[in-house]
Formats: structure tokens, sequence, C-alpha cells
């Protein structure tokens, strides 16, 4: 009820200020700009949003404040962190916005070019920005000031400092927006756009564009980056999952566009090599936007490329670093095979259609396929063979590295999802193969059946191929796990204490089904003598518990692993930690009900599920930032 409470009040607040402050500035804009006689309804709009804005905002700010003074849970609320980073980010995102319009237009000025160019803010005037500048830099230094205070005081931070942590990355890849942008435009004049042009010559307006774009966007992401830098010095912050996810998007994204860029490029090469490419001028223009889009992106892949090794290496848990590593390489090795195998097909495709017709080197149609699929196959290949051989290597490996590998969640779903596009293809292509013989011998019509067949086949073959490859490898990590597993598990022995006479049957019972290979003994705790030499012991947390335990010198002082099974007692309820105990005990003083934890362990596989959920969620995002690029810039 609190957080829903809490939730309420902080919404409206944010909602209720962005009113009052958008209506200032539309009030100061028309008192500056002498334009209230000829706007009423403007002025009349600016005045409702603040004189109804104001006492929302009162009325639900100064509770939470409030609140927060009163009650050390409201003080750290994570919803509070929210709310104040995100009234900063409010304010101050329309201060670098404004900033970047004012710089671009004055630049566009000064070389005599129309304003209306400028990348944002084309249509504005100088009072416009520098009354909006000044209005959320006041609300601004208002939270920044309340915000320095509740880090000055003393209370659990933690929220806190998570959401400071993605406040930062905000800030660092707005600026990294910015920034890429404006180098991708600086390229784009210097290798599309003819460098001898003078100022005032239409397409000049793209060099000031990224220089502004640039003025911007670098300092903004050099001193936020700086500042994420500065704090890798605590240990939170180099175990940030924020941090990693941020890195492996950064630095996906940036292999993915250099790729797609370098594949185009290609494809126009050969093309022109095989004679039925575009005239000197449009190709070297082609190319140049192609290389204006990829260079930027390169860098951000070198860059952050080495800050995510450099990631992986903080984590010292040997097995934990490298499924992070393999995360990342079997990402990008689904991406080469994938390549790979269109341009396979695409190529075979192509040698069966000069085998089978004759009149296709005739028909023009030769260059483009061929270029298309050497494009795909320059880009695809190596990229598989880069990554996928170090993890096939490392599975074949002996060791525990090696074990971890073949049992990686990651690698089997890589082979499963390759398994799974591969017997879509072949039932695809078969059935398509037995389509075409069936309606051919039932009299139907037919083009070009034996091209057409040919074709089907080599697909099938193709996806046969890529099926028993990857059958045989998801086969070797059986059969090296089984043996691994199973050695490892006849090595480690149990003692099993017997309290009840009945415990240690059912022990064994269980230890029987689900761990066969494990060497186990039931031993009586009456009958219990001299030290417990085995590996681990298991045992009932009553045993435990237990006021005249005669064996509670020796469990405590044995050495090796101890194992308490928890029995449901009459009357008790079983608190993982202190936390869940004080939870506990306030559900039951407001007569609620404790709902029993599930037995059941999480899954390994709704791990998977999210990390690629939220992968496929940071892709998309950068997708569509990559998609805006290309339509600013005509690609």
């Amino acid at each position: 009820m609190k957080t829903i409470r809490r939730l309420y009040f902080y919404a409206v607040a944010f909602v209720s200020i962005e009113i009052v402050l958008w209506g200032l500035i539309g009030l100061l804009r028309s008192i500056v700009s002498h334009a209230v006689s000829d706007s009423a309804s403007a002025l009349a709009q600016a005045l409702s949003l603040i004189l109804v804005g104001i006492p929302i905002f009162l009325i639900h700010w100064l509770w939470a404040r409030r609140a927060a003074a009163c009650d050390e849970e409201e003080k750290s609320a994570t919803l509070r962190a929210v709310f104040l980073y995100a009234i900063l980010l409010g304010t101050l995102i329309p201060v670098a916005q404004n900033l970047l319009a004012l710089i671009n237009r004055a630049l566009l000025s000064g070389a005599g070019l129309y304003v209306s160019f400028a990348v944002v803010g084309g249509s504005q005037i100088w009072t416009d920005n520098l009354v909006a500048i000044f209005i959320n830099l006041l609300l601004a230094s208002y939270f920044w000031s309340v915000l320095q205070s509740e880090w000055q005081s003393n209370f659990d931070k933690e929220n806190f400092m998570e959401v400071r942590r993605l406040a930062r990355f905000i800030w660092m890849l707005y600026g990294l927006l910015f920034a890429m942008y404006g180098a991708q435009q600086a390229l784009h004049y210097a290798l599309v756009l003819s460098p001898a042009h003078t100022l005032g010559v239409a397409g000049r307006e793209t060099a000031i564009n990224a220089i502004a774009l640039l003025l911007v966007g670098a300092p903004l992401w050099f001193f936020a980056w700086k500042m994420l830098q500065d704090a890798l010095s605590d240990v939170s912050e180099k175990e940030s999952l924020l941090r990693l996810g941020v890195l492996y998007l950064l630095a996906l994204g940036g292999v993915t566009a250099v790729l797609t860029a370098g594949g185009n490029s290609l494809y126009l090469i050969l093309m022109q090599l095989f004679g039925e490419g575009k005239a000197l001028a449009e190709f070297s223009r082609s190319l140049g936007e192609y290389t204006s889009f990829g260079v930027p992106f390169a860098v951000l892949w070198a860059y952050y490329g080495r800050w995510l090794s450099r990631q992986f290496d903080f984590d010292e848990d040997a097995p934990r670093r490298a499924a992070k590593q393999r995360l990342y390489f079997y990402i990008l090795s689904f991406f080469g095979l994938a390549a790979s195998t269109f341009a396979f097909i695409s190529l075979f495709s192509l040698a069966l259609d000069l085998i089978t017709a004759q009149s296709y080197l005739a028909a023009g149609g030769f260059a483009e396929p061929l270029a298309r699929a050497l494009a795909f196959l320059a880009v695809g290949l190596p990229l598989w063979l880069w990554t996928w051989i170090p993890m096939q290597n490392l599975a074949l490996a002996d060791g525990d590295l090696g074990g971890h590998a073949r049992r990686s969640v990651i690698r089997k779903t890589y082979l499963y999802l390759v398994l799974f596009a591969s017997v879509i293809g072949i039932m695809v292509s078969a059935g398509g193969l037995l389509f075409m013989f069936i309606n051919a011998a039932l009299g139907g019509k037919t083009n070009d059946l034996l091209n057409s067949a040919l074709d089907a086949l080599q697909i099938l073959i193709v996806f046969t191929a890529l099926l028993l490859y990857h059958l045989s490898a998801l086969r070797k990590d059986g059969e090296l796990r089984a043996d691994d597993l199973e050695s490892k598990q006849k090595k480690f022995t149990l003692t099993l204490l017997d309290h009840d006479g009945k415990f240690g049957a059912a022990l064994q019972a269980a230890f029987a089904k689900r761990a066969p290979n494990l060497s186990t003994q039931v031993v009586s705790v009456a009958e219990a003598r001299g030290d417990f030499s085995s590996d681990a012991l298991v045992f009932s947390s009553a045993l435990w518990a237990m006021e005249e335990n005669p064996l509670a010198g020796r469990l405590r002082s044995f050495t090796g692993i101890k194992l308490a099974v928890k029995e449901d007692a009459a009357g008790a309820f079983w608190a993982q930690d202190v936390f869940q105990a004080a939870d506990y005990a306030r559900t039951l003083a407001e007569g609620g009900q404790i709902r029993p934890q599930s037995s059941k362990p999480n899954s390994a596989w709704m791990t998977v599920i999210y990390i690629f959920a939220a992968l496929f969620a940071l892709q998309f995002l950068f997708g569509l930032l990559m998609f805006a690029i290309a339509l600013a810039t005509g690609l």
C-alpha cells in the first residue's frame, strides 16, 4: 500500500511541476517577444497551466517532503530517488536541447546560411531558448539542492545509488547520441559533399550542424562517462548489471552497424568490379555514405568492446566471468551463422541457375545476386569463425572451465536455437520439394520444375548439414558432461544423519531417485561415533535446533559442507533472513496470512529468457536510433 501511495504522490508531483514549468516558459516567451496582444489564447493557456499546476504540485510535493522527514523508509525509497533524478533529467535535457539550438543557429547565421537548417529549433528565436534555459535551470537548481541535502543526510543510500547510476548512463547515452550523429554528419560532409564548397553554398549546413552537435554532445558524453569511470572504485559499480547491460548494448550495436555498413560497401565495390555498378560519381557518393555511417560505429565498437572485456575481468569468479563472455560471443556467432547460411544458399542457388539456364548470363542477372551473396559471406563467415571456434574449443576443453562451458545454459540455448531454425528450414524446403513432385505427378502446372526442385534440394542439404553439425556438437557436450559429472559425483561422499528412524530412509530414497551416483551412508544419531569422514553432512533442521543434541559439538566443528533439510513444525514459519522475519511478523500482526515459499528452484531458463528479452529490447531501441540516423542522412 505504501508503494502505491508513494507512486501516486510522486507521479502527480512530477506531472504538475512539468505543467507549471512549461506554462511559465510559455508565459515568459510571450512577454519577452511582445506577442501578448497577438496571441491571447497562448497567454490564457500559459496562465491556466500555472494556476492549476502550482497548488496541485505543492500539495503533493509538501506531503512527500513531510513523509520523507518523518519516515526513514520513505526517505530512502526508490521512487523518491527516481522522482528527484527524473526531475533533473526533465529539466536539464531541455537545457541541452535549447543550448544546441542556440549554438546551431548562431553558427548557421555566422556562415550566412538559413537558420531553418538547424538540427533542433530551426523555427525558434534566441529569446525562446534563453527563457527555456533560465526557467529549467532555476527549477533544476532547487531540486539539485534537495538531492544534495538527501545525500548528506544519514540514511540507507543503496536505492539512491542505483538510480543515480541509471541517470548517469542516460546522460552518457544522450551525449553519445549527439556526438555520434555529429561525427556521422561531419564524415558525410567530408566524404559525400564536396569539401571545396564555400560558406553559403547548399550542403554546407551539414558541416555546421555537425560542429554544433559535437560541441554539445562530446562534453556531455565525456563528463557523464568520466563520472561512471571514477565510480569504478566502488565494488557495487563494478558488479552492476546495468553497466554490463549498457556495455553489451553499445558493443553489440556497434558491431552490428559496422558489419551492415561494411557489407553494403563491399556489395557496391563488387558490383563495380563486375561492371554492373553505378557511375563513378554516384558510386563514390554511396560508398561515402556507408563509410560515414560505419566509421563512428567502428570507433564505438572498438572503445566499448574493450571496456566490455574489462568489465568481464572485474568478475573474479572464473565460471561467472566466462558465462558473461559466452553471452556476447554466442550472440555474435548466431548473427554470423545466419549471414553465412544465407550466403551459401544464395551461392548454391546461383550456381544451379548457371548450370540449368544458359540464358541467365545474357539476362544480366549474374552480378547482383553474386555480389550480394559474396558480401554476406565476407561479413558473416569471419564473424562466425571468430566467435564460434573459441567457444567450441572451450567446450571441448578439460577441467572446470570446460565443464562449465558444456553445462552453460547460454550454449544450450544457442545450439537448440540453431537446431530449431535448421529443422524449420528442412521442413519448409522438404515440403516445397514434395509439393512440386506431387503437383507434377497429378498433372498440375509447373514452371521450370528441374531448376525449382534443385533449388529446394540445395536448401534442404544446407539446413541438413547445419542440423547435423550442431547436433553432433550437442551430443559431444552431453557425452563429455555425463562422464565429467559422473566422475565428480562418485568422488563426493555424504553422511545422512537419521534422528528419528524415518528421516534417513526418506533421505536415502530421495538421493537414490535424484542423485544415484553419489556415495551416501545413513548414520543414526544415537549410534554415531567418532568424526565424520565425508565431504558433506545432511541432517534435519530439527536436529540442529534440538536443545539436547548429542552431536551438537561435532556438527558445529565439522569442516565440510553442512546441508540442513527444513522440516515442517506445527505453528512455525521459516524465514530466510531477518528481513523476511520482520515482514512475516508485520503481515501476521495486520491479520494477513503467510504464503509458504515454493521449494522449487528458480529456473535458469527464465534467467536466460530475461537476458535475451532485455538484449532484444535494447537492440530494438538501438535499431530505432540507427533508423532515425538513416532517415536524417538519407541512407
